[in-house]
């Protein structure tokens, strides 16, 4: 098995099809199918599946592709990590964060990256918290930033800060200090579908009092939950005491749950990939940076771990 073979595979998956594959990579595609053919003669089993519409992995072939992404990614990091040992780091660090958690600070970190680690290229994605743990543990990202309901093995993580439940509605004449959770089930709720970790720790406070909740809508993007709350159909529950960066003023305070509800914000990576030395310097900038940044804006709800 040569690199080629491996980098060539990798191709063909993302690119769904050995046309499109053969065209990315400037290989003539019969070529192209030759050498996984090899592949696939050299492990003794069947990688891809061949249909009209183009080709997906088996079983097998995820499998590989699980590994074979790993493998390129690391060959492709070993000049930085060569380079971080002369003292400065250097290299690519891939940080994934929960959209939910601090909106707006994307950009601001990659400004405070570059100024402080010019030599690291940041890459940032933000998304779901389980999309992100799922492509940590793929080490499709070094770093994530997200919020858990229950601490799962195969991380190492910094707990962060709890971070309090609310509720979410539209502007009222009459504010409340705090809703119970029978209240909270009565009410017609817009809640993110499973796998989510608000919903999961929604679901098991309402189990352990014997409620059902009025689930009016499910929506998985925090924009269209909000976008729904404006048209009247329900209310939600999100890991925010202040709108203010998610949204304009029609949208009422944030009411507390009571008894509070949390999930843990953490910093997390793989156990199975060790951190280069530019994903610690990354890390540690970004864990004084979100400190930093929830301080300073007094958000609400935040108990701090860390210490």
């Amino acid at each position: 098995m040569q690199y080629r073979h491996l980098r060539y595979f990798v191709k063909v998956v993302e690119c769904g099809s050995f046309s499109r594959a053969a065209s990315t990579i400037h290989v003539a595609q019969p070529a192209l199918s030759q050498q996984i053919a090899q592949l696939e003669e050299q492990l003794g089993v069947s990688l891809l599946l061949r249909t009209a519409r183009g080709v997906q992995p088996t079983a097998a072939g995820e499998v590989l592709y699980r590994e074979a992404s790993s493998i390129l990614r690391q060959l492709e990091e070993i000049p930085g990590v060569v380079r971080s040992k002369g003292g400065i780091a250097e290299g690519a660090v891939r940080l994934g964060m929960s959209s939910t958690v601090l909106a707006t600070a994307p950009a601001s970190f990659i400004l405070e990256c570059k100024a402080e680690l010019p030599n690291v290229a940041l890459i940032m994605a933000v998304s779901d918290s389980p999309t992100i743990k799922s492509r940590v543990r793929t080490n499709e990202l070094d770093l994530g930033l997200v919020l858990e309901d229950e601490l799962t093995p195969a991380f190492i993580r910094r707990p962060l800060f709890r971070q309090k439940l609310y509720v979410v509605s539209l502007s009222s004449s009459a504010e409340r200090r705090a809703v119970s959770h029978a209240e909270l089930a009565a009410m017609p709720l817009i809640l993110p579908p499973q796998p989510n970790m608000t919903r999961t720790a929604l679901d098991r406070a309402f189990a352990a009092a014997s409620l059902s909740p009025n689930v009016v809508m499910e929506a998985d993007v925090v924009a269209n939950i909000l976008l729904s709350i404006r048209t009247g159909i329900g209310s939600s529950v999100l890991p925010k005491g202040d709108l203010t960066d998610l949204s304009g003023t029609d949208l009422a305070k944030p009411i507390a749950i009571d008894p509070p509800l949390y999930l843990t914000c953490s910093l997390i990576s793989s156990d199975n990939f060790p951190l280069s030395d530019a994903g610690e310097s990354v890390r540690d900038l970004f864990m004084r940076f979100v400190e930093r940044h929830l301080r300073e804006t007094l958000a609400a709800g935040v108990e701090w771990i860390a210490g």
